[in-house]
């Protein structure tokens, strides 16, 4: 599978380094004053600041829960996603939706949760128990 690139919205670089190295544990890249990169899962993150960061939307309706559109993240095993959600749960990192299993005994079924940045970015994690449902419809 091919890396993806993402580019978003951040209120300062400070917090987001705080947030995605010292917490999710991401690979810090390239930076200046302005952006900062990180190696996401092995995705590639650019963060830059603005000083317009668009309210939250909660129009997504997915298993009967709202959930915020836009939003990313990553797809990870399911001893990643606990080990995740280990650290999240012990620097007290808040969840728009708490970890729980979603589409539970059918096909596609996933370990789920939200949470945001400390610039306001909805993250979705997720993994699901048969990795090849991924895409099943």
């Amino acid at each position: 599978m091919n890396a993806f690139h993402y580019a978003f919205k951040v209120k300062d670089i400070e917090s987001t380094r705080r947030f995605y190295v010292d917490i999710l544990g991401c690979q810090e890249g390239r930076s200046t004053e302005h952006w900062i990169d990180f190696d996401f899962f092995g995705h590639q993150l650019s963060a830059h600041v603005s000083a317009n960061i668009p309210e939250l939307d909660y129009c997504g309706k997915v298993d009967g829960i709202s959930v915020p559109v836009p939003h990313f993240g990553c797809i990870l095993t399911l001893e990643q996603f606990d080990q995740l959600q280990e650290k999240l749960t012990q620097h007290e990192v808040k969840f728009v939706v708490k970890p729980y299993t979603r589409y539970e005994g059918q096909v596609g079924e996933q370990r789920t949760m939200f949470t945001l940045d400390l610039s306001g970015n909805p993250l979705e994690f997720k993994a699901f128990r048969n990795p090849e449902e991924v895409f099943a419809s």
